[in-house]
């Protein structure tokens, strides 16, 4: 196999690509996370996100964690599988203001390749077009 041509192997232009990046507005603890965000978000149920946030936003025991959305109960909220019960709490405690400039984000991570992300949550879906794995050559 051949190196790959340049048209079947696009740059990625920032124009055409943008990750799902929210600015988290509040947090609210228990079995599960519910994150709020300060935008309506495009997170689907399934989906596996990862918490950034800095230390002088509280709730350090949620930095870089990882969880599934479960459910999405509005626009700007999602509720992730995160036992969050007895963390610290979420909020700007920082004396300087000018650390409030990197704010706590949730960011989309993707999927783990077991299937199609859709409103039914993760599924199996076939990824081939039935009968194109018939030998026709004969």
């Amino acid at each position: 196999m051949g190196p790959i041509a340049a048209e079947r192997n696009p740059p990625i232009n920032p124009e055409y690509y943008q990750p799902s990046r929210f600015v988290i507005e509040a947090i609210s603890y228990g079995p599960t996370t519910l994150v709020t965000t300060t935008l309506p978000n495009n997170y689907a149920k399934g989906q596996l996100v990862r918490l950034m946030i800095p230390s002088y936003w509280g709730a350090r025991q949620l930095n870089n964690r990882q969880g599934y959305v479960i459910t999405i109960p509005d626009d700007n909220q999602v509720v992730v599988a995160i036992d969050s019960r007895g963390y610290t709490a979420f909020g700007f405690v920082g004396a300087d203001t000018a650390n409030k400039k990197q704010q706590p984000q949730i960011i989309a991570m993707g999927d783990i390749n077991s299937g199609a992300i859709n409103a039914a949550g993760r599924v199996m879906n076939g990824t081939f077009i039935p009968g194109s794995f018939i030998d026709v050559s004969a």
